[in-house]
């Protein structure tokens, strides 16, 4: 175990780095330009749709996310004009947002965290975290995509600007069989959870956003008004595991935080796994209609 100060000095040089860090990498263009135009109220469905339609890569993701099975669709999305009279653009603008975050931090895959694989994780989580909140009748599910996209945002963090901590923290994980927790605390005197929230904040995140990611681990320790949307994605990352599809290594033997049980109303941990269950055939078709979009 940390001593308290030896604990302290280390959260105090972890953050020194954290704070070199102003602002988010700049965006490519037409995603910082489309984010410009959907923070206008008067902007119309033809100028955005123009400005997207410039980048067909962009479309492409796009039109995968819109019409992947967690959004459940009737209709196939085959255009951004179709996409924005489907979804509008409330539900547009979070997946613009999502696809914004994964330009702007990517990095080079290495030994340590496969880029590929640590984003789609990523997305599936947010995709789960959307649909569980939709079945759950949660009012925004369009933040929910958001948060359970970003929970683990405080990783890439730690692989890009904290590349040594992060390979000592992988090798506590892979050799030593150490906790996730203990083995982020033991190198950085705070844990993945932390580092994306404080830098969310930073970034003026919704606060919502920010707690809800601090917390998706133990959303028992979550505010109480945001504790749905951190057991929405504590229970969406859980059944990634559980399910063993779109898992990713860092939360491997993540526990299932018990107040989660209770929020999302569940008797019995037989329940649970009933629930999993049920998603099971959904997970499968969502990774196989957005294996190849990032």
């Amino acid at each position: 175990m940390l001593t308290t100060a030896t604990g302290q000095q280390k959260k105090e040089k972890t953050l020194l780095v954290l704070k070199n860090i102003y602002n988010l990498p700049p965006l490519p263009k037409i995603l910082s330009e489309a984010l410009k135009l959907l923070d206008n109220k008067k902007t119309s469905n033809s100028e955005l749709s123009t400005l997207i339609s410039k980048d067909q890569g962009v479309v492409s993701k796009i039109l995968t996310i819109a019409n992947s099975p967690m959004y459940g669709l009737q209709r196939r999305v085959t255009s951004i004009d179709f996409a924005l009279l489907i979804l509008g653009f409330t539900e547009l603008k979070s997946i613009i947002s999502v696809l914004s975050l994964t330009e702007a931090f990517k990095n080079k895959t290495d030994k340590y965290l496969n880029q590929k694989e640590f984003w789609f994780h990523s997305f599936l989580v947010g995709s789960a975290s959307k649909r569980l909140a939709e079945d759950i009748g949660f009012y925004n599910s369009g933040e929910a995509f958001i948060g359970g996209f970003l929970h683990d945002m405080g990783i890439s963090i730690i692989h890009r600007y904290l590349h040594s901590s992060f390979i000592q923290i992988h090798d506590l994980l892979t050799i030593e069989n150490m906790p996730l927790k203990e083995a982020e605390m033991e190198v950085l005197g705070m844990d993945h959870q932390e580092i994306g929230n404080y830098l969310l904040e930073r970034w003026n995140f919704p606060i919502e956003l920010c707690n809800s990611i601090l917390s998706h681990h133990n959303p028992s320790k979550a505010n109480q008004e945001d504790k749905l949307m951190s057991t929405l994605i504590h229970f969406a990352d859980y059944m990634t595991q559980k399910l063993k599809l779109g898992d990713f290594y860092w939360d491997n033997n993540i526990a299932l935080d018990q107040e989660a049980l209770a929020v999302m109303q569940f008797k019995s941990e037989e329940d649970v796994e009933k629930f999993i269950e049920g998603y099971q055939e959904l997970f499968v078709s969502q990774i196989e209609s957005v294996r190849n979009f990032s």
